[in-house]
């Protein structure tokens, strides 16, 4: 019994080292996922930011034209170089949005990834675990199996030692009995009685 002992202490070290790893991935892959959430709230509001900064654009082209009708006149050019400055911050603020939320998309795509690895990874250790379960089931089954052919031929091998037993001591005690009778019919011969001897 005490071998078998020994077989399930390593079997569990293994399987310990198993879940140590499993539990080292899960962490990380919870980190990536923090991570990932803090990169998609920075996004978020950097775009926030963008679209303030063209409503204050739309609001300053406002201005400038109201400006530009009390004013009237050689302001022509200055009215057309804001158009010119705002078209130009327009494009660069449409762009960065663009930029943005393809970086958002990527980002979410990467958590979608994560999630899915982290759910693969319960499944996987899920899996491990009722297999090691069965494993250790099926085991047990074959080691009482076993106890049980064992006792088997124990209790058949004692019961053929005490026959045998039983049969020698049969032996032995005819032959006593012939030897006392032997020595008994001598002691007469000679004249004694064996009771007084």
């Amino acid at each position: 019994m005490s071998p078998m002992r020994k077989g399930k202490g390593k079997k569990g070290g293994k399987q310990k080292k198993t879940t140590v790893a499993d539990e080292e991935k899960y962490r990380k892959s919870l980190l990536e996922v923090e991570t990932l959430k803090q990169h998609l709230v920075l996004r978020r509001d950097v775009a926030r930011q963008a679209m303030a900064d063209s409503e204050g654009l739309k609001q300053r082209l406002a201005e400038l034209e109201q400006e530009l009708k009390e004013a009237r006149g050689d302001k022509q050019d200055i009215y057309e170089e804001m158009i010119r400055q705002f078209q130009q911050l327009q494009h660069q603020t449409d762009t960065r949005i663009q930029r943005l939320e393809a970086e958002t998309q990527s980002l979410q795509e990467q958590l979608a990834a994560c999630r899915e690895d982290v759910q693969q990874s319960r499944a996987d250790k899920a899996k491990m675990q009722e297999e090691k379960e069965e494993a250790i089931s099926k085991m047990q089954r074959k080691i009482d199996s076993m106890e049980t052919e064992y006792e088997k031929i124990l209790h058949g091998s004692l019961d053929l030692v005490l026959s045998k037993l039983e049969a020698a001591k049969l032996g032995w005690e005819k032959e006593a009995t012939s030897l006392h009778l032997e020595y008994k019919d001598r002691l007469k011969e000679f004249g004694l009685n064996p009771l007084e001897i």
